[in-house]
């Protein structure tokens, strides 16, 4: 199950199934799509959304149990990846930061679910990997073309070719996290990082991440274009003239929601 709940003006997606290393299921899609509605609607409040995870891994990838129910069934498991990659594109393409914080094991379609965020905090006792080739299976996640985006090809590769774990400081040398930090302080530190983006402008990080994501895939011309259009955008709206105002009177801004 994933637990939907508040902290002010940072919405927390916590995945809760520690007895079953939160491996996940339709059910946790759904559910993880149904917060996402919830954080971003009008007049939420919501400004950043935090992905955690209970227990003392973040996540192994799908329930083997319920993929074997699909196994012979290609309509079912066709389904079942249009659901997940409609829920993992929820996650890329929100509106808001999406921070993930992750411990313990990050295997196969805990990777997949990462790569969706927007900045990763690693606690040291992360291992990060995916094991599809040892079992038969191809990613089915989107690791096979997000992946490579994040780490170049070669690297890619050799994850999933090989099957092995990279630890932490690996991940955030190959770029994979943002950020390693000590086990006992990555709650902390991911959280009072959103709530670092609570007190941003909500157009303003929108903006950055939605030209940010399209850099991957539109020529640097047009990319440029896009950004003096979002520019422009982003001006006629208070928060600039409130974040001006701010610096010159030496106060913190206070951002409309």
């Amino acid at each position: 199950m994933v637990a939907v709940t508040r902290a002010g003006a940072v919405g927390v997606l916590e995945l809760n199934r520690p007895g079953k290393f939160n491996a996940l299921r339709r059910t946790d899609f759904a559910e993880m799509a149904a917060g996402l509605d919830e954080f971003e609607r009008p007049g939420s409040g919501v400004r950043a959304v935090l992905l955690c995870a209970s227990g003392d891994h973040f996540c192994t990838g799908g329930d083997l149990a319920e993929a074997k129910t699909m196994l012979g069934d290609s309509p079912a498991l066709e389904r079942f990846l249009r659901l997940a990659h409609a829920t993992l594109a929820r996650l890329a393409d929100s509106p808001l930061p999406v921070v993930a914080a992750c411990q313990g094991l990050v295997l196969a379609g805990g990777l997949e679910l990462i790569l969706c965020c927007d900045v990763v905090f690693a606690a040291d006792n992360a291992r990060f990997g995916d094991q599809h080739v040892q079992y038969g299976l191809v990613p089915a996640w989107g690791a096979t073309q997000r992946l490579p985006r994040v780490v170049g090809p070669n690297r890619a590769l050799d994850l999933m070719y090989s099957g092995r774990r990279i630890d932490a400081r690996t991940a955030a040398q190959w770029g994979l996290a943002s950020y390693a930090v000590p086990a006992a302080e990555l709650a902390a530190a991911a959280r009072g990082y959103c709530e670092t983006l609570a007190t941003r402008s909500r157009p303003a990080l929108t903006a950055m991440k939605s030209l940010c994501r399209t850099a991957l895939d539109e020529p640097l011309g047009s990319g440029l274009r896009l950004e003096r259009e979002a520019v422009v955008r982003a001006t006629a709206g208070p928060d600039p003239a409130e974040g001006i105002a701010a610096f010159e009177a030496r106060r913190a801004p206070r951002f409309a929601d």
